[in-house]
């Protein structure tokens, strides 16, 4: 049997895990610089995906807990498309990256990770990566 190892996960699978849901839990601590929030309004925070699937992975985060994006206020709903947009900007000119994927994995048969609380993600991406997965 062959192991693919990614020593740069390990933390990933060995670290003491949040209780409840870790989008709360970064939300009331906005200010922990170990949160790597980047910014925060009153509907949503941008924050560095501690676990990326690439360099300057990040993602929009409204404060509102839910699964359903149908249940988010059309003002938070605007406001994280607003913080979407600025992030992509902010990628492309701090990374540089040749492109962007923008996404939303909406419960478990899509993909989600934490599927509990709905969260945009920006992936950085550039003309013949081979790191996303």
């Amino acid at each position: 049997m062959e192991h693919l190892y990614a020593p740069w996960r390990y933390d990933y699978v060995s670290e003491d895990k949040i209780e409840g849901c870790v989008f709360c839990h970064i939300a009331n601590n906005l200010d922990d610089e170990k949160m790597q929030v980047l910014f925060s309004d009153e509907y949503c925070y941008v924050v560095m995906n501690k676990f990326p699937y690439s360099p300057g992975h990040m993602m929009v985060i409204p404060f509102f807990h839910t699964s359903n994006i149908e249940d988010l206020e059309d003002d938070v709903w605007m406001q994280m498309s607003i913080r979407v947009r600025q992030g992509v900007k902010l990628l492309k000119e701090v990374m540089p990256c040749e492109g962007v994927n923008i996404g939303m994995n909406l419960g478990r048969a899509a993909g989600a990770g934490i599927e509990q609380h709905v969260h945009y993600h920006m992936l950085p991406r550039w003309l013949g990566d081979t790191n996303f997965i």
